[in-house]
């Protein structure tokens, strides 16, 4: 059944200031403990992967218009004037519509669990193709290490397009914490260790990827059980990140049979 909406028309409103801030603000989810997904495309990956949103948000034009799926998903409708949607919206053309989540739980690190280490990335678009990239070839879970970019921001979530919804996501981490991990560590390299088509990759693993400008770190390094590099026979000096862990991930599930 369909919640009534309650209508905002008013700048000043509360509700309409914090989704604001989650909109604008890559960390003000870990104050607000919520989350905020824009877009039908971002909501409905939400709702394919079991999730319920705690509010969903409408522009006013679009309210009346907005299929079933969206109106009866939440115990609570927002329904905001079009005049004060594109305050609310991180996107430069403005999607009609979004769902507020509760921020998941933090559950610790799973030791067994396939993972991929993300080694200090800055860019929310590195790390939520990563992200993409680790739910289509079976890691079920990230680490990331202090100094990645906030894993639940507007950005990291629009870039990941739905993975998050598949992952067991921890991040503010230390070093230390990642000796939890009982998989062994693959590091990459683009300097030395294994060529990536003729390595013996284990399974489950965890892969590092580091920082773009820095790699990953020595004491990283230092933890890794094997080194891998990647054939790049045209002659570029390294890979975008993004691109060298989606070429890892699949080469680790291609090996995996």
């Amino acid at each position: 059944m369909t919640a009534q909406p309650t209508v905002i028309h008013s700048r000043d409103n509360a509700l309409l200031k914090d989704l604001r801030r989650l909109s604008q603000d890559s960390t003000a989810y870990r104050k607000q403990g919520r989350v905020w997904l824009e877009g039908d495309h971002l909501c409905s990956a939400a709702l394919a992967r079991g999730q319920r949103p705690a509010m969903a948000v409408f522009s006013e034009s679009f309210w009346p218009l907005a299929p079933i799926q969206y109106t009866q998903s939440a115990p609570k409708n927002i329904v905001v004037s079009d005049v004060l949607w594109r305050d609310i919206s991180g996107l430069e053309s403005p999607a009609r519509m979004g769902f507020v989540l509760a921020l998941p739980a933090d559950q610790g690190l799973d030791a067994q669990a396939p993972t991929v280490v993300l080694d200090r990335l800055q860019d929310a678009g590195n790390v939520g193709s990563i992200l993409r990239s680790a739910s289509a070839f079976g890691f079920t879970q990230i680490a990331a290490l202090k100094g990645t970019a906030a894993l639940w921001s507007v950005k990291v979530l629009r870039a990941g397009m739905g993975a998050h919804f598949a992952l067991r996501l921890v991040e503010g981490l230390e070093l230390a914490d990642i000796d939890g991990l009982a998989v062994p560590l693959l590091a990459t390299s683009s300097h030395q260790g294994d060529w990536l088509h003729h390595a013996r990759l284990p399974w489950p693993c965890g892969w590092i990827m580091g920082h773009e400008g820095q790699g990953v770190s020595a004491a990283l390094q230092q933890r890794a059980c094997q080194h891998i590099r990647i054939a790049q026979p045209g002659g570029e000096e390294s890979l975008n990140v993004g691109a060298a862990a989606a070429i890892c991930l699949h080469a680790s599930a291609a090996a995996r049979g």
